[in-house]
């Protein structure tokens, strides 16, 4: 056996990590980032970054359930102008 993680064991873990997603997302109705809070924080322990990109990758792969993509957060970007318009109108309350 050589060094190194197991890639098999890796296959296995991602497409439970992608059913136990599909199970809280679609059957359980839980919020995707509160599905990736629990899995990240209370059964796998990994990032939910991680996470979210395993997903991404299998969403294809499995044929017997209807895994969709996690949606892509992002966020805003505000420049020093654009927060003066938030200062201005606390201080005119």
């Amino acid at each position: 056996m050589g060094k190194g993680r197991n890639s098999e064991l890796i296959r296995l873990r991602d497409e439970a990590l992608c059913r136990r997603y599909y199970e809280l997302t679609e059957k359980q109705r839980l919020r995707f980032d509160d599905a990736l809070r629990l899995l990240s924080e209370q059964e796998f322990f990994i990032s939910e970054g991680r996470i979210m990109a395993i997903i991404r990758k299998k969403v294809g792969e499995l044929k017997d359930i209807a895994l969709k993509p996690v949606p892509r957060v992002r966020m805003p970007r505000l420049t020093a102008k654009q927060l003066e318009l938030f200062r201005d109108e606390e201080e005119g309350k």
